[in-house]
């Protein structure tokens, strides 16, 4: 039987943390009896101490205890001092902090809300507040009690506190009654709203399924999913029409007329794309035909880059680098190494242990050479540290290298303001996605050469677009694919696995001796391989190849759920790895002191970014603050920034690109079935550096041999650059 709903009411306490997209609280609220209660749920835009009347259900979490789930709530009127002063001083009202509260209070008392309410002209009885404080206070407190009515009408549509600041930013007082006018605006004028929520609303709000507003909506819908979710940058119009039929719950026939509507006003642009039309979003549109006219102005520049080096000037310069290092470059190398220096924009790419980083090194120590001014980059910390290791040199994420200003939400490197550089290259370009390349493109000067290096048959980037082997297929840019394995790599069971795995083959899966460095382990069932998994980490690899099973071990899994899911397997592999700490709760998250994780999205404040992986080395529960070491560097946190955190033992393959790993632990089962492809495998294998160990099923390794990326982005880059197409530079795509 169901718990039964009982109702609490009390004073909060403590907000441990909140999550403004889903609205999700966990607060300490100090009951009448002056008993503590940790409660959970949807408290959107409650404050520390607001009195709160809240029905829900006790439950019993597995690694927190007793928390109290909330249902319903209801916001009351503080009924002491002390809570009238946390009440005020939590940040609720612009220019009343703590000490200011206590003030007040201390003058008011309990009388206190009501004189900011109905009576603010006695403020000047407080000493030290003048006619302008006044009056600055008497606005403050209006506009919270406006933010405040919208947050109380939108609470039950699922819309928190900072999407309700938000809204009363962009409309104001009227906010409420632009909403009932049209509540699909908010999903293409309000950040942070989609589809869903507005569509809820405005059914609540009695707007007809097939009114014109909602069908315009559902088709930008659309857009925005297949752009933000399967990287595409347009749509076949009868997919995208068949599609928003599904979604909206309509028939098709009632759909061509908001899209002709669309189009019509510059919101979507329409297009003929292998003998079909074809519909992209304005942004995404601007995006791809200003990578075309920006690279054609890069190839046609208006004068030589520089270093400027002949044919016999580039054979000496590698004469004299093979001297200096002690080694002689394969054919490969040499055509590629003279095409990037004798290019405007040049590719390298291949696959591991065929000489790109060397050659990569090369490069860069020859223009150096000859006083180019040159700048590197990479699409994540990880892989920008990578390069700089490789290189000897200084490299920086792409978002530092173009001095990303997030306050802003642009870029201060551009058209007007390019790079100062001879040459800029850029490492790990198949993570790269179409937005990011067309902003790193308009901060190009045309004198200045691009050198793009990476692995095309990597998965694609997280973002739109497929950027790497669109240009590659272009057949407009100089690219040289590197094949033959180099170095070390022709004795690597792992770069033989890669290798194998790339061409559809399934790799040597019974390696045998103390030099092997790629193994396979049969374990079909979840439980077995989950088992095993926590052995070879926590016991084998440490015992066999010295390596610690924190910080040199990542395991690798297709997806986050299920048992064999990046989530049940970090549970595990934390209760395993650091058996005899306490968890403590922080936020969303179950903490112990020595885990391992990473960083989820970019947080210049900090300079920590996504993809980045540390250890917690503090938690602090009566401050609510943690800390975490990333790279020797100590990073502070309050438990309300946790949700930028996950615990990172094991992640997805897609959170792994970019980086390497001394060794990896790769778990395929038949469960991940739906996500099983080649350059998926071919990505997660190509992580480890010293050691590969697969574990599950060999059903599940055949089918992502078997299986290439059948999943095509639309996108067409590479097209406009083959035809040629005229397409004139556009204003800034906006997203």
């Amino acid at each position: 039987m169901p718990a039964a709903p009982t109702t609490l009411t009390g004073t909060i306490e403590r907000i441990l943390f909140t999550n403004e997209e889903n609205l999700y609280t966990v607060a300490k609220l100090r009951g009448g009896d002056g008993r503590l209660v940790t409660v959970v749920g949807a408290l959107a835009g409650v404050r520390e101490g607001e009195m709160l009347r809240i029905t829900g259900v006790w439950t019993e979490h597995d690694r927190f205890g007793t928390q109290f789930k909330t249902e319903t709530f209801q916001t009351l009127t503080p009924e002491t001092t002390e809570g009238i002063i946390r009440y005020l001083g939590s940040g609720l009202v612009a220019g009343i902090g703590p000490k200011l509260a206590e003030r007040l209070v201390g003058h008011f008392g309990i009388e206190t809300l009501d004189v900011l309410d109905r009576q603010p002209w006695r403020l000047a009885e407080v000493p030290g507040i003048g006619r302008k404080r006044i009056d600055d206070l008497r606005n403050a407190w209006v506009e919270q009690r406006s933010v405040r009515d919208i947050l109380i009408f939108l609470r039950s549509y699922g819309i928190g506190a900072a999407q309700a600041a938000r809204i009363h930013r962009k409309y104001g007082q009227s906010a409420i009654a632009q909403i009932k006018s049209n509540p699909y605006r908010l999903a293409t004028e309000v950040a942070g709203i989609g589809f869903l929520t507005a569509d809820r609303m405005a059914q609540a709000l009695g707007l007809a399924e097939d009114a014109p507003e909602r069908l315009t909506a559902g088709i930008q819908h659309v857009l925005g999913q297949a752009m933000n979710t399967e990287g595409h940058l347009f749509l076949p119009e009868p997919d995208l029409l068949d599609r928003a039929a599904r979604v909206l719950r309509v028939e098709p026939a009632l759909l061509p007329q908001p899209l002709a509507a669309l189009v019509e006003s510059g919101e979507a642009q329409r297009f003929g794309h292998h003998g079909q039309s074809a519909i992209a979003t304005r942004s995404a549109f601007v995006i791809e035909a200003n990578a075309h006219a920006l690279i054609k102005r890069i190839l046609l520049g208006r004068s030589r880059p520089q270093p400027d080096l002949t044919r016999d000037q580039i054979a000496e310069e590698l004469a004299l680098a093979e001297q200096r290092f002690g080694f002689q470059c394969a054919p490969g190398q040499r055509q590629a190494y003279a095409r990037t220096l004798s290019s405007r924009l040049a590719i390298i790419t291949g696959g591991p242990g065929t000489g790109k980083t060397t050659l990569t090194r090369l490069v860069v120590q020859t223009l150096e050479r000859h006083r180019a001014r040159v700048l590197l980059a990479a699409p994540t910390g990880r892989a920008a540290r990578r390069l700089a290791e490789a290189t000897g040199r200084p490299a920086a994420t792409l978002h530092r290298l173009l001095k990303y200003r997030p306050e802003l939400g642009r870029f201060d490197h551009d058209q007007q303001n390019p790079l100062a550089a001879d040459v800029v290259l850029v490492d790990e370009v198949s993570m790269v996605d179409a937005p990011l390349f067309e902003t790193l493109l308009r901060a190009m000067d045309d004198r200045t050469r691009l050198v793009l290096v990476g692995d095309v048959d990597q998965i694609p980037s997280v973002g739109p677009g497929a950027v790497l082997s669109e240009l590659i297929d272009s057949g407009k840019i100089t690219v040289t694919r590197l094949t033959d394995i180099y170095r070390q790599g022709s004795q690597s069971a792992i770069v033989t696995a890669a290798h194998r795995i790339n061409r559809g083959e399934l790799p040597g899966l019974d390696a045998r001796g103390t030099e092997a460095d790629f193994f396979f382990i049969e374990r079909p069932q979840p439980e077995a391989a989950v088992q095993t998994a926590l052995q070879v980490v926590a016991e084998r690899i440490p015992l066999r190849f010295g390596l610690d099973p924190i910080d040199d071990v990542q395991v690798l899994v297709p997806m986050y759920r299920g048992l064999g899911g990046a989530d049940n397997l970090n549970e595990v592999l934390q209760e395993r790895l650091l058996p005899d700490l306490p968890i403590e709760p922080v936020g969303p998250l179950a903490l112990k002191v020595g885990d391992k994780v990473m960083q989820l999205k970019n947080d210049y404040d900090r300079e920590v970014f996504n993809g980045d992986i540390g250890r917690v080395s503090r938690i602090d529960g009566d401050e609510s603050t943690f800390s975490v070491r990333f790279d020797g560097a100590e990073v502070g946190y309050g438990y309300r920034d946790a949700d930028a955190l996950a615990l990172a033992y094991a992640i997805s393959i897609h959170k792994a690109q970019g980086g390497e790993f001394p060794a990896v632990v790769l778990v395929l089962l038949d469960q991940h079935h739906l996500l099983l492809r080649r350059n998926l495998l071919y990505t997660a294998v190509t992580r480890g550096r010293r050691l590969v160990v697969v574990i599950g099923s060999r059903r599940a390794l055949a089918q992502a041999v078997s299986r290439a990326d059948t999943d095509r982005r639309h996108t067409r880059l590479g097209e406009l650059l083959r035809t040629d197409v005229e397409l004139p530079f556009m204003e800034d795509p906006s997203f």
